[in-house]
């Protein structure tokens, strides 16, 4: 039978500090206040000093209450009954479904054995040019989505969400408006995808501490899926959010603090996260798309500047599109040369014509003289923009790949794209040919 504390030493924000013995980091204990029971885990050993956060805060709780240890972690349950339910994050449901009970398992687990893994090989369809063509998603990829408040992030999220090419999506929202949470919800609901899905939602009005438990609650799901053979896409939104409910307790916690106010341990602490990302060799994969918000479109700040460090690319959310430059997926040459010949061509020559084309805007806006190659860039270019880098557009990689042709067998002659013979006989519109 688990002791019972009767003392609280210190409250300081949704933290209390007992003194105790034989507790396990991250242990989960029972606080008894005169209104009911509250959850909360340890975060810090100081010899007999136990700090604790409680997960629904702090407020109600007195220095007489009681706190019982309960000998184990946080466990979320992992069953095929959790697929279209959504739950907060502290794993209780959201969605006035019965609670679950079954087959529950331990979160904030660590990483994956390098020795279980296999390069990653597998390409995750989209539908959306701009990540299919030029920056491809890979299975077991970890990608952030950088973006400034006011971007359609979020929306882009529901789109892949809906239409990526995957066993199973888990969704984690992190301090998510209310009419965010009810905007995912309602469309994967309306595109018929809830029923593949799972979502841990935390909203603005949630407790603080509840947010940090998103990430560790979907990937340790995400894991026991992948496990059993499932390709599971894994999006988070917004991992700025879950930096600053990290920054909000180690305030708390009078952590002497590092740049901008974080602690010293945010790239550990979002690697840790990022790092579950993985193809297991005989099983599936867990794949890692998380938004992070740059403050002031700031990439110096210490959420992307430490992001940048841990996972394998990114893609920038700018003017409602994903911008072809400082984009980048570093694993899609692991799969362009398995989709179709003339992929990784298209891919190269249309960013190089569309990099000449901002050069030759600039031109323009400067007043220079421009030529008929300049106003053939600029003609590619608008129709670029238009017809593949809207995020409205939605066709299957082949479809874009002939797309691409078409748009520049519209602008340019064959002799004018410096694409090898062989690809311009094979893949130039045929109406086209020695136009």
């Amino acid at each position: 039978m688990q002791k019972v504390y009767s003392e609280i030493l210190q409250i300081a924000g949704d933290v209390i500090i007992v003194e105790a013995e034989g507790i396990g980091y991250k242990e989960l204990a029972e606080v008894k206040t005169q209104t009911g029971v509250s959850l909360a885990q340890v975060i810090r050993l100081d010899g007999k000093k136990v700090s604790l956060q409680v997960l629904a805060g702090s407020r109600g709780i007195s220095t007489n209450d009681k706190v019982r240890f309960l000998g184990k972690q946080i466990q979320v349950s992992c069953t095929e009954d959790l697929l279209g339910r959504v739950f907060t994050g502290a794993g209780d449901p959201r969605d006035n479904g019965p609670e679950l009970t079954e087959n529950m398992i331990d979160i904030g687990g660590p990483s994956v054995n390098p020795s279980k893994r296999i390069v990653p090989k597998n390409m995750i369809r989209t539908g959306i040019p701009m990540i299919d063509i030029f920056n491809t998603l890979v299975e077991s990829q970890k990608l952030p989505i950088f973006s400034i408040a006011g971007e359609p992030y979020n929306q882009l999220l529901a789109r892949i969400a809906m239409q990526a090419e995957v066993d199973l999506i888990i969704l984690g929202g992190m301090g998510l408006k209310y009419d965010d949470y009810l905007f995912f919800r309602d469309t994967l609901e309306e595109h018929g995808s809830l029923s593949r899905s799972i979502l841990f939602v935390h909203t603005a009005s949630d407790p603080t501490v509840e947010c940090l438990l998103v990430p560790d609650m979907c990937l340790a799901v995400a894991e026991k899926f992948a496990l059993e053979g499932k390709r599971v896409l894994c999006l988070l939104t917004d991992m700025t959010n879950f930096s600053d409910a990290l920054k909000e307790v180690a305030i708390t916690m009078e952590q002497i603090p590092s740049n901008r106010g974080y602690p010293g341990d945010l790239y550990s602490q979002l690697a840790a996260r990022y790092e579950k990302a993985v193809d297991f060799d005989g099983a599936g994969s867990i794949t890692v798309l998380g938004v992070t918000t740059m403050p002031g479109d700031d990439v110096t700040h210490p959420v992307p500047d430490n992001t940048g460090y841990i996972t394998e690319g990114q893609y920038y959310l700018r003017g409602g599109r994903i911008e072809p430059f400082g984009s980048l997926s570093r694993l899609k040459q692991q799969v362009n040369d398995k989709t179709r010949s003339d992929h990784r061509t298209i891919m190269d020559r249309m960013i190089q014509l569309f990099a000449d084309y901002r050069e030759s805007l600039e031109k323009r806006s400067m007043g220079f003289q421009m030529s008929a190659w300049d106003d053939k860039l600029i003609k590619y270019g608008e129709t670029f923009e238009s017809r593949l880098m809207d995020l409205s557009v939605n066709i299957p990689l082949e479809e874009a790949l002939d797309l691409g042709w078409k748009i520049l067998s519209d602008c340019f002659e064959p002799a004018e794209t410096g694409i090898k013979d062989a690809l311009i006989e094979e893949y130039w519109p045929k109406e086209k040919v020695g136009s």
